[in-house]
């Protein structure tokens, strides 16, 4: 992870920062904070900020999103219809759909109590001031008139006025789209939402809770969702077509059953239900939620918080990852290497010491010369500059025991010294090595004056030392890597580090482009010419926090699909405009907050989890899909035959329970479980439909002949003539399940033997024969059914092989 002093321009705090509670006592600069009673007070008349931060739905809310649906109103009413006419066999349907909400609830209560869990642990615990001490709280904890710390990375978690302020710059971003960081003074007002990018100060909370600017805002990206997914809307717009076809089907369905039975209406009731039934997909978006929750609770144990659920779906399509270099694949912890004296007489030791000890928030390169070099005793800071990412150094102005005092800088090497310097030779030939290079400089001009005016640093420093800082490659990094090459992903590394060395990085990971590293400095401007550029390259150093998200938008210009990876508050305005943001754990709290997908114990090796996940919720539920789909087809082309040939509907509603749930509604839901590491394509409408479409068809085509044929050879035997076109339905169906289950498994082919030995099973057992009104009588109409039921796959196959020619063409 990177910060302050990081010349990577990355900006979290750890260590002291936000990773504990620092040493506790009374503070200097006259802002102590609440007293308990005052905080007491305040949490009793309710000003205290009690929005809760949620990743998931409330239980009510998943309650309410699962039981009252569209499709279940329409189901409810047709099974009310059922329970007055009777029999009981013929309301089946109802439990089935009470079963799957049952499932829907209690999966997505599962993952509901995964997500939250995980959310507490990721959750930004800002830094208050009470009694006098600093204290480490929730964001749920702060209270009206608390003083809250703020440093560089921190997110602003309520609004508040600035009582101190020490080169305080504020991104606003995220809530009023200006990029550029916003200084900001003691009076000046802070909103929730924003972050801090550079400096430190405090701030007194004057709105919390539900009267913040970004509460609402935060709530509802943090909220488990289902929205906003290229799976999510084509489901929609199938359910789209679907209301379209049962609308006049169902219609003219109606009127024909009670013309065709008008002696016997409770039958052309129960007639009328088993045509309507089927029509509508009612598992579909039940399973699709379902495997959903499941890849959350899979993830969950990996540590891996998906703050939106479309995430999984969404790096499942990526091709293009951008990754941030420090503390993606290298780790965050670094170690000092060697120290190259410039200037002999300079005690760079003590001075490396010195700037350690002046800052409270120490970043992963800074805690390293920390752990080298301990305070000297004596050593005073008069003055401080903190790091940013566009100059990319940090400064303080300090008073030796002697009493001489002088300004010092610490930063990148090319940044802060002019082109050709003859000490930039030297940091190339260690940043060559990958290893990361800070130059220690002793300035001429005071502090305030480089801040104004940060182009006049070269002309006004003195080189004393370089700094050379070990960093440790992540274990997991190179098979990470390889597994996205395998996948057809390209990889992107874009990182403020010297281009060098993060070259160098790159050819140790065996990246393609490692010996091409890019200088981001000057890229050009234009859209498309940077667009050229970055799609042609692969390693890009000296890349500034808008760049980054340039970068991001060139790479989406050309219709790619991207996923960027960071830890640091430069990667945030990156991570909010990629397709998929994943954060790390360690990082700010500015970067948790934006980023989609965001790995809690910092394993960059859970992403190939996250994208298998993906894959299997696309695959399976567009296997789902077929299968749902199909059914409707042949449903609305059934009641088309029977609208037009004026005959009674073939199935009563426990008939089409009975083939429903064998032949889609169980299988369906191992099958929206199952692995599958197929890869994700876009077009799930267009893929969907070219199956569904020419297997209803065929279905319906089977099943009308079979029954057609069977009211010509029994004699109005309404019975035996639903048994035949029952028989011929489901094996079409059954024909259809074997085809989407493929490639086989042994579990996949003991699933479609099970469901036809169950419906082998009702046809020979007396009491399922009577409680599902199915007997086969004769030979002719039933081997006829086999038959056009034979004739129907051979086609359906012929199609599928078609369908497969065209997706690998594709």
């Amino acid at each position: 992870m990177k910060k302050q002093l990081d010349e990577s321009g990355g900006s979290a705090a750890v260590a002291r920062g936000t990773g504990g509670t620092p040493p506790s006592g009374t503070l200097v600069d006259g802002h102590a904070g609440l007293t308990s009673a005052q905080v007491a007070e305040r949490v009793a008349a309710g000003r205290v900020n009690d929005v809760p931060t949620r990743s998931s739905r409330s239980i009510g809310e998943i309650v309410r999103s699962n039981l009252f649906t569209r499709i279940n109103a329409i189901i409810g009413v047709l099974f009310v219809i059922i329970m007055i006419v009777g029999p009981v066999q013929d309301g089946l349907f109802g439990g089935v759909i009470l079963a799957n909400t049952l499932i829907g609830i209690i999966q997505e209560v599962r993952a509901k109590r995964t997500l939250d869990q995980l959310a507490i642990v990721g959750e930004s615990r800002p830094r208050v001031r009470r009694d006098g001490q600093r204290v480490t709280l929730s964001a749920s904890e702060i209270v009206m008139d608390d003083v809250i710390e703020l440093g560089q990375g921190d997110k602003i978690v309520v609004d508040g006025t600035v009582t101190t302020a020490e080169n305080l710059e504020v991104d606003e971003s995220l809530l009023t789209g200006e990029a550029d960081p916003v200084v900001k003074r003691p009076g000046d007002a802070v909103m929730s939402g924003s972050f801090v990018v550079a400096g430190s100060g405090t701030f007194t909370a004057t709105r919390v809770g539900r009267e913040a600017y970004a509460s609402q805002l935060a709530e509802e990206a943090r909220r488990f969702s289902l929205v906003n997914s290229e799976l999510r809307n084509g489901i929609d717009r199938i359910l789209k077509f679907v209301t379209y076809a049962i609308i006049p089907a169902g219609i003219s369905l109606i009127i024909t059953q009670f013309m065709v039975n008008d002696d016997d209406l409770p039958e052309a009731i129960r007639r009328m239900v088993g045509g309507l039934v089927p029509m509508v997909p009612e598992g579909l978006v039940l399973l699709t939620s379902l495997a959903f929750a499941v890849g959350v609770v899979r993830l969950g144990k990996k540590q891996c918080l998906v703050q939106e659920l479309p995430a999984i779906e969404g790096l499942a399509r990526v091709d293009t990852v951008c990754l941030d270099k420090t503390g993606t694949l290298t780790e965050a912890s670094m170690d000092v290497d060697d120290v190259l004296a410039l200037l002999p007489t300079v005690p760079a030791a003590e001075v490396l010491g010195a700037l350690g000890a002046s800052d409270e928030r120490p970043n992963s390169s800074l805690q390293a010369i920390i752990e080298a070099y301990p305070a000297p005793e004596g050593w005073q800071r008069t003055a401080t500059a903190p790091f940013s990412s566009a100059r990319r150094w940090s400064g303080a102005t300090l008073t030796e025991p002697s009493g001489a005092e002088s300004t010092w800088l610490l930063g990148a090497p090319d940044t802060m010294l002019p082109a050709g310097h003859s000490v930039l030779t030297a940091a190339d030939s260690y940043g060559a090595r990958g290893l990361r290079v800070l130059l220690l400089a002793r300035s001429s001009r005071p502090l305030d004056e480089l801040l104004d005016d940060a182009a006049a640093v070269p002309g006004a420093v003195t080189p004393a030392a370089l700094v050379v800082i070990k960093q440790r490659i992540r274990q997991e990094a190179p098979a990470t890597l390889r597994y996205f090459a395998d996948q057809g992903v390209s990889a992107k590394v874009i990182s403020g580090d010297n281009a060098v060395s993060v070259g160098a990085v790159a050819s140790s990971l065996s990246l393609p482009g490692a010996d091409n590293p890019v200088d981001a400095r000057f890229l050009p401007e234009h859209p498309e010419e940077l667009a050229d550029a970055v799609e042609q390259n692969a390693i890009f150093g000296r890349v500034g926090p808008q760049q980054k998200r340039d970068m991001v938008g060139a790479l989406q210009s050309r219709g790619h699909t991207v996923a960027m990876t960071g830890d640091g508050v430069n990667d945030v305005l990156a991570l909010k405009d990629a397709d998929i943001g994943v954060g790390m754990g360690s990082g700010s709290p500015a970067t948790r907050a934006v980023a989609q997908i965001v790995l809690l114990d910092n394993n960059f090796a859970a992403l190939p989890s996250v994208v298998a996940e993906g894959r299997r919720v696309i695959g399976n539920i567009e296997r789902v899909a077929n299968l749902f789909l199909t059914k409707t087809v042949y449903s609305v082309l059934m009641a088309i035959v029977i609208v037009i040939a004026q005959v009674p509907y073939p199935f009563l509603p426990r008939h089409i329970t009975l083939v429903g749930s064998l032949t889609i509604g169980v299988p369906a839901f191992f099958l929206a479980l199952a692995p599958n590491s197929e890869r994700a394509r876009s077009n799930f409408v267009g893929r969907v439909l070219r199956f569904a479409v020419p297997a209803g068809a065929l279905a319906a085509t089977a099943t009308s002949v079979a029954y057609l044929f069977a009211r010509s050879v029994y004699d109005d035997n309404l019975d035996a003539e639903t048994s035949a076109a029952t028989l011929a339905l489901f094996l079409t169906a059954l024909w259809a399940l074997a085809i989407i289950a493929r490639p086989y498994t042994w579990w996949r082919i003991l699933l479609v033997l099970t469901m036809a030995v169950s419906f082998a099973v009702v046809l020979v057992v007396p009491y399922l024969q009577t409680f599902f009104q199915l007997k086969l009588v004769g030979v002719a109409a039933p081997w006829t059914a086999v038959a056009c039921a034979t004739v129907a796959g051979l086609v359906l196959e012929f199609v599928w092989a078609r369908m497969r020619r065209r997706s690998a063409d594709d």
